[in-house]
């Protein structure tokens, strides 16, 4: 009997323990301040994180992360579900000072701009670069822009980040103001592959996707990667074998993600 109370007992203190880091991280993400961008009559709801210590007299590098599409909305919150962990952790915060927004994109639009068959597995994707951005990506542009005006960014370390739809929204977001970045992470999305003329040889990715992945083929990186060695880039490509979907997991896990990210400096 005593070792099932021991049972029962450590199972509680367990439980308990798991609650209440989980209670930590989400209170934590209060460090995100409410932000919203309006520009053109349009409204762009966004969190920022800025560096501990914050001193405005200061630079420090600027991140965007573009979040997949089932955490668009209005609550300015779910945005926050992937990602925003890993900076919020002491050692990132401490090793990596940078300020890092992650906006909003509405239910009813969408990062890039595209047409998409969802009546496939994987989904079809058909890329409309040349048509003027969504009404999510050019506020992200223009918020974008403000926050580079800012004294306090470092203008030559701006880096994108983006999973599934926000990868898709990455390789869009360089194509279009290529002379914004220094360097981009987009995690299982996809692009154009016409358009890496436009950042080729002059920003460095990290491109990531999951050989299982069932909804956004992972074809579709790997034929973006091919079209910028065919530029004359050099991708540094991981290609996860066990992962589906959710390869933003051990993406936003590997140990030098962001070592790596901070050694590039726009040119």
């Amino acid at each position: 009997m005593k070792y099932l109370f021991l049972i029962s007992f450590l199972s509680i203190v367990i439980s308990s323990a798991t609650t209440a880091d989980a209670q930590e991280k989400e209170s934590s993400k209060t460090l995100f301040s409410y932000e919203q961008h309006i520009a053109h009559g349009d409204t762009l709801k966004y969190r920022k994180l800025l560096p501990k210590n914050f001193d405005a007299s200061k630079a420090y590098p600027l991140i965007v992360v573009l979040h997949g599409a089932g955490e668009r909305g209005l609550d300015n919150e779910r945005q926050l579900v992937h990602g925003s962990d890993l900076f919020l952790e002491e050692t990132v915060r401490d090793s990596f000072p940078a300020v890092v927004i992650f906006p909003q994109c509405p239910k009813d639009d969408y990062w890039a701009k595209l047409e998409a068959d969802r009546s496939t597995k994987p989904i079809t994707f058909n890329y409309k670069y040349k048509e003027a951005p969504t009404k999510a990506m050019a506020s992200v542009i223009d918020l974008m822009t403000q926050m580079l005006a800012q004294p306090y960014i470092k203008t030559d370390q701006v880096y994108a980040m983006g999973l599934s739809m926000g990868g898709m929204g990455t390789f869009e977001l360089i194509y279009r103001h290529p002379e914004m970045f220094a360097a981009a992470i987009p995690i299982c999305g996809g692009g154009d592959p016409e358009s890496v003329t436009a950042f080729a040889q002059h920003i460095p990715l990290w491109i990531f996707h999951g050989a299982k992945d069932d909804v956004v083929d992972p074809k579709l990186s790997l034929a973006m990667a091919s079209a910028i060695i065919s530029a004359g880039g050099f991708p540094k490509l991981t290609l996860y074998d066990f992962a589906n979907h959710n390869s933003w997991d051990p993406a936003f896990a590997e140990p030098e993600l962001l070592t790596w990210l901070f050694s590039n400096t726009k040119i």
